[in-house]
């Protein structure tokens, strides 16, 4: 089995880009606990600076993808652990306190937006992340691309030994083209705006039941306080 990770726009997959961050003889053994966020920020620094200017990264929310920039206390922490963190940034307490108000006083200290590692590093390069709703795949174009490389890979392979599927799979991504991409981005904007006409509709819907229910509680709590 091997476990990849890679990158591309409308150009085409990136060149250089693909990283194998886990290979394995046993399918069972799960690539998960191999690609972690340390692995992922080293590949993603790596094709930073090969992106085009301003590029938008679309990212899942993979836990290897968000990991903050910095670490908060939570309720799982000691309350020792908490009241040190908390003077550290000095933050003093002229009383004790109970674990519970040292966590409302974290919750104060803490920005209201995640800041995560490879959003800083993107920012910094001059790059945007743009994070997907969760489980939303299909708003991601490299789904289809990798599809694409997946059925040639499935098709093609008659050993299934790791340097041969390793082969497969990379001319399985030269066998992706611009064109293809280019599609594949087209089918997410259609799949996208699908999405904004159902939201358009439901909040129609919404605003032609509003009325209706309000004339009904309306009437309802008229009736009840009637002889």
């Amino acid at each position: 089995m091997l476990a990849n990770k890679h990158i591309g726009s409308d150009k085409g997959f990136l060149p250089e880009g693909l990283f194998i961050c886990f290979e394995a003889e046993k399918q069972r053994i799960d690539y998960r606990n191999e690609m972690n966020g340390d692995n992922f920020k080293g590949w993603f620094e790596y094709i930073l600076p090969r992106l085009d200017p301003n590029s938008v990264i679309v990212m899942d929310n993979e836990p290897y993808h968000s990991v903050k920039a910095k670490t908060y206390p939570t309720a799982c922490w000691k309350k020792s652990e908490i009241l040190k963190w908390l003077n550290s940034r000095g933050v003093t307490f002229d009383r004790p306190m109970l674990k519970s108000q040292l966590l409302i006083r974290v919750r104060e200290l803490k920005p209201h937006n995640n800041l995560y590692v490879i959003d800083s590093l993107a920012k910094d390069a001059g790059h945007t992340v743009l994070r997907l709703p969760p489980y939303h795949h299909e708003l991601n174009p490299i789904e289809l691309a990798w599809e694409m490389v997946k059925g040639y890979v499935k098709r093609e392979n008659t050993s299934f030994e790791i340097d041969d599927i390793r082969l497969l799979l990379n001319t399985g991504i030269e066998r992706v083209t611009a064109e293809n991409w280019k599609n594949f981005i087209q089918q997410v904007i259609e799949e996208e705006n699908k999405m904004w006409k159902v939201d358009d509709i439901m909040d129609e819907l919404i605003d032609e039941i509003e009325p209706c229910m309000n004339k009904i509680m309306g009437e309802t709590s008229y009736d009840s306080f009637s002889d």
